[in-house]
């Protein structure tokens, strides 16, 4: 993959996590000083001062609050050059799900110290970039990031020793949902069938992941989407329950109050 300059983007400030053009990269933040409130997945999550925050689809960020003395470090990576830099570890497909979760990530004093070590050295080489092996030297600075990122969040949040072939089911279920297949089912049942493992295993999977049940994630998934479009005063509630595909406005409005704690119409106001 021929290294391209808007791959890796650095910043001193979160103002651009909002914008449109953001949304094809995934964001790496560490903050040094005060606090700052993010909208992620529609519920909001703090970033104070010796935290580290991945957030891994920055089209769900909604409002960006920062505290006047707020001071953080900010790494964009594009999609696509991210995977051809991540470790070659199946811990990613955990991680990853945890922090759409839950992006921040408290680290203790030596983590911190690494932590700034590794964004100031991916800062320093795009600022100062090799003349002929400068997506070499990115690919491999961004690695020992994410190395670091793994090991920050298995001491949070434990270890589990993943199979290839459990990471290679969650990593096809992630896919299914990240493509919005829940608009056309929201069952175990057609998820399991489309990977060619039964829903018993498919929910085996995600709990040994996640932590979370399959029917969890395809909830999730489809509840945050929904929560988006209810905010398009344009589409009315049958417009977006038909896209789901509910069988009627009151199974659609079931499901939102289950998922959403209210009405589609108590939401919208």
């Amino acid at each position: 993959m021929e290294f391209c300059d808007n791959y890796v983007i650095i910043d001193n400030s979160l103002d651009r996590l909002t914008e449109p053009a953001m949304g094809d990269y995934i964001t790496h933040a560490y903050c040094s000083a005060g606090i700052c409130e993010i909208w992620y997945n529609d519920a909001c999550f703090n970033l104070h001062k010796g935290d580290s925050m991945i957030i891994v689809a920055n089209r769900s960020v909604t409002k960006v609050v920062p505290s006047p003395d707020f001071q953080v470090k900010v790494i964009y990576v594009e999609m696509g050059f991210l995977q051809v830099c991540a470790p070659h570890s199946n811990y990613g497909t955990r991680g990853g799900l945890s922090l759409y979760i839950d992006p921040i990530m408290r680290l203790n004093d030596d983590e911190q110290r690494r932590c700034e070590r590794d964004f100031d050295d991916v800062f320093h080489r795009v600022e100062h970039p090799h003349k002929y092996f400068h997506g070499d030297e990115m690919s491999v600075a961004l690695q020992l990031l994410f190395i670091d990122f793994f090991e920050f969040h298995s001491r949070i949040y434990g270890d589990v020793d993943l199979s290839a072939q459990t990471t290679s089911v969650m990593n096809r279920f992630v896919d299914m949902l990240d493509n919005g297949d829940y608009k056309k089912s929201r069952e175990v049942a057609y998820f399991a069938s489309e990977l060619c493992v039964s829903p018993k295993y498919l929910s085996e999977v995600c709990k040994k992941v996640s932590g979370y049940s399959a029917n969890y994630w395809i909830n999730r998934y489809a509840a945050i989407e929904i929560s988006h479009l209810l905010k398009d005063r344009t589409l009315s509630l049958t417009d977006i329950s038909d896209i789901f595909g509910f069988s009627s406005l009151s199974h659609f409005s079931r499901f939102v109050q289950n998922n959403l704690g209210a009405s589609p119409s108590s939401f919208r106001e």
